[in-house]
């Protein structure tokens, strides 16, 4: 079929054609925003969930929610951000919704005082001075400048909610793979946030990252699974997966066949991006105004090869040789999470020889603990790319450390 029609979009974060089993989360952010207009508070949403699921596609469209209701949004996708660099990202957005909300010519009382909140939480940036906001509002001694960051993020937070109040709209901080966030990083945007709910200020907070990310912000801040919803998103449902397939094919004037659409769901077990990627491949294959069997399975070699190639491969080009020989021993033992004795004793190693490669790969995003003292792989259908990938178990030898007696 014609490439450029192809309906199907195997990019990350992009929307798919038919954006179908996420509407219980869009919904309820709709509801949040709304309260907070009237000056109720509701639970943020957190959303979390493996790899390849689609979180961050929702976080998008409520974005766009925000955004047709003329709430601001300031966007971040977490990484291993020192303080200086979140807070010159977080002032330079900040700033960006402050003027978006009032021109500078036209602020109240309450946009000055929001503006020199931001001027002063941006000081400490670079206490050599050669970074600013790149204005001329004054900072305020006393406010955000006590170079504690969740002190620091209340103060700027309060402020610009009381600013944002004023117009009858708010703000909405999006982060993107939360659990990236350091943990006083994570600590000090739920603190802010918190603050902000008891005084009934239109500005909030939306997030997306793996399963574990609802028991770190926990860690973070006890009250945190009373001021977050944790929404997880998995696999969609065979009906939803179904639609997924079949709704953006008929908008292009073509049919799936039954058989067709059941071996590709079962192929693909629901998951949103392998639905996009094996979409993809059989329009690519596939001739006429009907989408066979025979198309699905003509599809599969090119299908499995991207995946490797491009969604599975970056991630395990990135392991050391050691962290590789981990992953490897846990897709021999199986798709459910494993228990780190068992790991270890296949690799012929004591658990706590091999402790800290496991907290590396749960560091890096690779892994993930469902429940003490296991691990699962954050990546759907991981463990078997690891078996093609790396045929045999092979551990690297313990380096004897050098003595140092003469």
């Amino acid at each position: 079929m014609d490439s450029i029609t192809n309906p199907y979009t195997p990019n990350a974060g992009a929307r798919p054609d038919a954006m179908v089993g996420r509407e219980e989360q869009t919904a309820a952010f709709g509801v949040l925003l709304q309260r907070l207009e009237v000056g109720r508070t509701s639970q943020s949403l957190i959303v979390r969930g493996l790899r390849g699921v689609g979180k961050t596609v929702p976080l998008n469209e409520l974005r766009e929610i925000a955004e047709r209701r003329s709430w601001k949004v300031v966007e971040l996708e977490a990484s291993k951000f020192d303080e200086s660099v979140l807070r010159r990202t977080l002032a330079t957005q900040l700033k960006a919704a402050l003027l978006q909300l009032s021109p500078r010519a036209k602020w109240s009382e309450r946009f000055e005082w929001a503006g020199s909140a931001l001027t002063s939480f941006s000081l400490a940036v670079d206490l050599q001075g050669t970074w600013s906001l790149g204005w001329s509002v004054p900072s305020t001694e006393g406010v955000a400048d006590h170079g504690d960051l969740a002190l620091d993020l209340t103060d700027v937070f309060l402020e610009l909610g009381r600013a944002a109040e004023e117009t009858g709209r708010g703000i909405v901080i999006s982060v993107d793979e939360v659990q990236f966030l350091k943990r006083e990083q994570l600590e000090g945007i739920i603190q802010a946030v918190y603050k902000t709910v008891q005084r009934k200020l239109p500005i909030t907070f939306v997030g997306a990252g793996i399963p574990q990310i609802a028991e770190l912000a926990g860690d973070a801040k006890s009250y945190a699974e009373r001021l977050f919803k944790f929404p997880e998103i998995s696999a969609l449902t065979d009906a939803d997966a179904a639609a997924a397939f079949a709704d953006p094919a008929r908008n292009e004037g073509v049919e799936w066949d039954d058989n067709a659409l059941k071996y590709a769901i079962a192929m693909t077990r629901g998951y949103p991006y392998f639905i996009q990627e094996l979409g993809h491949e059989v329009w690519e294959v596939a001739t006429g105004d009907r989408i066979t069997l025979e198309s699905v399975h003509y599809a599969i070699e090119a299908y499995e090869a991207k995946l490797d190639s491009s969604f599975f491969r970056v991630r395990l080009d990135r392991a050391t040789p050691l962290q590789t020989a981990y992953m490897r021993a846990m897709a021999q033992l199986g798709a459910a999470p494993q228990k780190a004795a068992d790991v270890a004793g296949l690799m012929g190693r004591e658990s706590a020889q091999v402790a800290p490669t496991r907290a590396e790969l749960i560091d890096m995003g690779l892994l993930y603990t469902p429940e003490h003292g296991y691990a699962a792989f954050t990546v759907p259908d991981f463990d078997k790319f690891m078996l093609r990938a790396v045929p045999n178990l092979e551990v690297p030898p313990i380096r004897k450390r050098r003595s140092t007696q003469r």
